[in-house]
């Protein structure tokens, strides 16, 4: 069982280092439409996990409180939102679609600012399979091994396109290849490390389950809202960041009902 969970935190950072290799074996930089399609997808797919994989259970785990089942998710879930606000404010990072920065945070280069911005990214869907994982140790919580398996798949899917989209920017900046690769592979490094810690710390504290699966909701729906689709949006109009959107949230809507 062990063993399961290990393997279970270190899928989604497998993705992200395989999307990041796209570096060392592609000669162009993405072009404006892959990169649309690719952020629309992992956007699709982190909504769908918010939702099937997080909210659905912590809702399914406060029956007991009958029409105010809705509650633990409720807190949850805002807890998760305020808590990513907070660290986007308190953090200073370059949000990737933005230029370059100005007044103060123009002290730190742009690299680390972009690694920082990925950091904060990649944080709630660590936690997110944590709780699911930590649920499923648990044996109180409705969460089977598939299902949280199918969440760690999803989030690997869609972090294997942001790994090109991480490391392929950096490179067409002027790092080398190699450092573009090293950069990606390490953006991903914060997941299993925060997935390992809420598996830690919410096998402690297994009344909060509810609590604990909708905060990782709210933090990755607001990492999707203030990210994800700005940058799927942004320049001339297009409708293909909508449409792997929805090719991204069906996938893992099929995943999350066919293995949980």
């Amino acid at each position: 069982m062990a063993l399961d969970v290990f393997f279970g935190l270190m899928i989604p950072f497998i993705g992200t280092a395989l999307g990041a290799a796209a570096v060392l074996f592609m000669k162009k930089e993405l072009s404006t439409g892959v990169s649309r399609a690719l952020t629309g997808f992992a956007a699709g797919v982190m909504i769908a996990a918010s939702v099937w994989s997080l909210i659905i259970p912590a809702i399914e785990q406060s029956e007991s409180l009958g029409r105010l089942s809705f509650l633990p998710a409720f807190i949850g879930f805002w807890a998760g939102v305020l808590f990513l606000l907070l660290l986007d404010r308190l953090i200073p990072h370059l949000h990737r679609n933005a230029g370059a920065p100005e007044g103060p945070k123009s002290t730190l280069a742009r690299t680390t600012m972009m690694a920082l911005a990925v950091t904060l990214h990649n944080i709630p869907e660590g936690m997110a399979v944590g709780v699911v994982f930590a649920g499923f140790l648990s044996g109180t919580a409705e969460i089977t091994l598939g299902g949280a398996m199918a969440l760690a798949l999803g989030i690997a899917i869609q972090n294997f396109p942001e790994g090109a989209i991480i490391s392929m920017p950096l490179h067409a900046e002027g790092m080398s290849k190699p450092r573009s690769f090293v950069y990606g592979v390490l953006s991903g490094a914060v997941e299993p490390i925060f997935g390992a810690l809420t598996v830690l710390f919410v096998g402690m504290i297994v009344p909060a389950m509810p609590y604990l699966l909708s905060f990782a909701a709210g933090a990755m729906v607001y990492v999707v809202v203030e990210e994800l689709i700005p940058e799927m949006a942004q320049g001339e109009h297009s409708h293909i960041g909508v449409l792997f959107f929805a090719v991204g949230f069906t996938i893992m809507m099929a995943l999350d009902v066919a293995l949980g």
